[in-house]
């Protein structure tokens, strides 16, 4: 039932082996025909995706995905090879890069692992093992620290309670732990934050927050910008933020990887392409609400070509 939000479903009538014919042909001799590219991939659902690149390598003993990178450059080869990804496979590959090599990406754990239900967590891990025969638990570990560790550590157990009704009397307790550990105390107690939010049901805690404005005088949001810094700080928002609507995080997350000078590719086609079976359309929803432009308005002035057209499919229409 979640998988009812997304921009892009099945595509009917499908058929696979025509699609496969088509795409060959797109790429084959000189020249790409990128139209028709990003026109079959952007309106076929993974599911059916996978089945063209089954049918393609079966009509003509080759891979698909290798084609299209042979074939097409820049964001919009991303984009494309992006979309043949299964999307635990695309999750698992995406945090594979973000630990590979000089530096981490935080910013891509933050927003997969603050974002993903514990479900996706544990088949994002399970994909992992399978994928790349590594743990992605010590993978992580190998490659943060402190808190920020930890934080993701407790992700990563994917152990949230279940949302099976609210305790009014824990929902007390937990507010006033959190405003004893952060503004009562003389430095920040984290390690009450991190347990709080990283293992209470969503609805447990919702009311927290509301009770925590309550006792405080605070949004949660402020303690935490003013108790800490730096990956943590940007993780335990990510975490507060997706608590309270998924979509809006994302909303928020696409809109600061366009807005000023550049735009941050990595993470518009992640986005995009992780969200578009899932809840693109309320993501939509609370873009048009929280930045009084739509999403594919944005879009249409941030970016160009191909890359923009496959990008707007994706989007699936304005909302104004």
């Amino acid at each position: 039932s979640q998988y009812t939000r997304g921009t892009v479903t099945a595509f009917a009538p499908f058929d696979a082996r025509a699609d496969a014919e088509a795409l060959r042909k797109a790429m084959k001799g000189l020249g790409t025909d990128e139209e028709t590219v990003l026109t079959i991939l952007t309106t076929r659902n993974n599911a059916q995706r996978q089945e063209i690149a089954s049918a393609f390598k079966t009509l003509f003993g080759r891979d698909l995905v290798d084609d299209l990178k042979s074939e097409l450059t820049g964001k919009f080869e991303t984009l494309m090879v992006s979309l043949m990804r299964p999307a635990y496979i695309f999750d698992a590959h995406s945090l594979k890069h973000a630990i590979k090599g000089a530096g981490t990406n935080e910013k891509v754990l933050t927003e997969i692992l603050a974002s993903r239900t514990p479900a996706e967590v544990q088949n994002i891990k399970q994909v992992y093992q399978q994928e790349y025969e590594a743990d992605l638990e010590d993978k992580i570990t190998g490659e943060t620290s402190g808190h920020f560790q930890r934080l993701l550590v407790v992700l990563l157990q994917a152990n949230r309670d279940p949302d099976v009704g609210v305790d009014e009397a824990l929902v007390e307790q937990d507010a006033q732990v959190l405003f004893r550990a952060g503004e009562l105390k003389w430095g920040t107690d984290e390690e009450k934050f991190i347990t709080i939010l990283g293992t209470r049901s969503v609805s447990h805690l919702r009311r927290v927050f509301d009770k925590y404005m309550t006792i405080s005088g605070f949004q949660i949001e402020e303690t935490i910008d003013r108790e800490t810094s730096g990956d943590l700080e940007k993780l335990l928002l990510a975490v507060v933020k997706c608590i309270r609507s998924v979509p809006a995080y994302f909303a928020e997350t696409l809109y600061y990887s366009m807005k000023g000078a550049g735009t941050d590719d990595d993470t518009l086609i992640r986005v995009m392409v992780s969200r578009s079976e899932v809840d693109l359309l309320d993501i939509r929803r609370e873009f048009r609400k929280n930045f009084a432009k739509s999403l594919y308005q944005m879009i249409q002035k941030d970016t160009s070509g191909d890359y923009r057209k496959a990008l707007l499919l994706l989007c699936g229409g304005d909302d104004d």
